[in-house]
């Protein structure tokens, strides 16, 4: 089993004063347009960190089989909030999916199919990471295996996973995806409109 991890805590600082995960997006909103790819792809146990302006994302999320948790710490930056959504995972679970809430456009083939590579390879490696690529250039997903648990927890550079990926380059899986959906996130007005009309 992957537990997936999505983002859903910051304060939208370059959006202009607008939570972005709130934003109209295809009929939907940015946050209910991502989950839904990400729950159409099949994926079991999916834990939604809130933070910033979390009774919204929590009303948003309301219909939505997903677990919720609260990250108290989020201004602390995205790595506190990585941490309440492995806190929060079922004992047992084989690895953690970290997926960002404002990337849209990725499709749910792409989160099965960065799945099925890490099933595949965990069995002959424990310490499996997988890790997406357009054209030699990483983006999201990653899916970390629940060998770096206490790894990911202890971690102190407040921005993401990127020092366990550079620390463990010999066991990161690259996974050509063949779309820049990978790369594309909404952190500014021109970032949406750019994606708004990229649409999948």
């Amino acid at each position: 089993m992957i537990t997936t991890i999505v983002l859903a805590a910051g304060m939208s600082q370059r959006m202009g004063g607008e939570n972005k995960l709130l934003l109209p997006f295809d009929g939907k909103t940015m946050l209910e347009t991502t989950l839904d790819h990400i729950l159409a792809s099949g994926t079991k146990e999916i834990i939604v960190v809130t933070g910033y302006e979390s009774d919204k994302i929590r009303e948003v999320l309301r219909n939505y089989p997903v677990k919720v948790v609260h990250n108290p710490r989020y201004a602390a930056g995205m790595t506190s909030s990585i941490q309440a959504g492995i806190r929060s995972a079922s004992h047992g679970t084989d690895g953690f999916m970290i997926c960002l809430s404002d990337m849209p456009l990725i499709a749910p083939e792409i989160y099965r199919n960065l799945a099925t590579v890490f099933t595949e390879k965990r069995q002959t490696e424990e310490r499996t990471i997988v890790q997406p690529f357009f054209e030699n250039t990483p983006g999201n997903p990653v899916i970390f295996s629940s060998f770096y648990k206490n790894e990911l927890l202890a971690l102190d550079y407040p921005e993401g996973c990127k020092p366990v990926v550079q620390a463990n380059r010999q066991f990161v899986v690259r996974v050509d995806t063949g779309t820049d959906a990978i790369l594309q996130d909404a952190d500014t007005p021109r970032d949406f409109e750019k994606i708004k009309n990229l649409k999948v």
